[in-house]
């Protein structure tokens, strides 16, 4: 577990609302997921088994997204239930991340991650738009590991 928490308050809240931001334009449900280590060499594959952890394979579009980091490693990965994968080129997620890599390269985590969340919401709007009768099937807080 981490010492010390990653974020304040503040920037807890600044990711949060955007998520909820992001998924005002979309049906997509996007979650953040927070290690201090990657618990397996590859950082795609833990963020696979950290989706399935989250019950992420239960929206009922299959649209959930989740931006998992390693902290204290600096890895992160970006991935997409099949519903999205289905209907997204395979590069997809490749500009959501450049985005937020500008801004933790300056030492900005919660601003990245807000960035790329928008950013994620953005191009979830195309293929999974807002509907009216749209329940958030997701928690949107963040979810920590150890």
């Amino acid at each position: 577990m981490f010492e010390k928490p990653p974020f304040t308050k503040q920037e807890e809240a600044k990711i949060v609302n955007a998520i909820k931001t992001a998924e005002k334009n979309t049906s997509g449900e996007i979650r953040i997921h927070v290690e201090k280590h990657c618990k397996t060499e590859d950082t795609y594959e833990r963020a696979i088994d950290v989706f399935e952890e989250l019950g992420m394979t239960n929206t009922e579009q299959r649209n959930g997204v989740l931006i998992y980091m390693a902290i204290a490693d600096r890895k992160f990965a970006i991935i997409g239930d099949q519903g999205i994968n289905d209907v997204v080129p395979p590069n997809f997620w490749d500009t959501t991340k450049n985005l937020m890599i500008e801004h933790f390269k300056k030492g900005e985590m919660a601003e990245g991650f807000a960035t790329g969340i928008l950013h994620a919401g953005e191009q979830l709007k195309t293929h999974f738009p807002y509907q009216d009768d749209d329940e958030n099937e997701l928690d949107d807080d963040i979810s920590y590991g150890s």
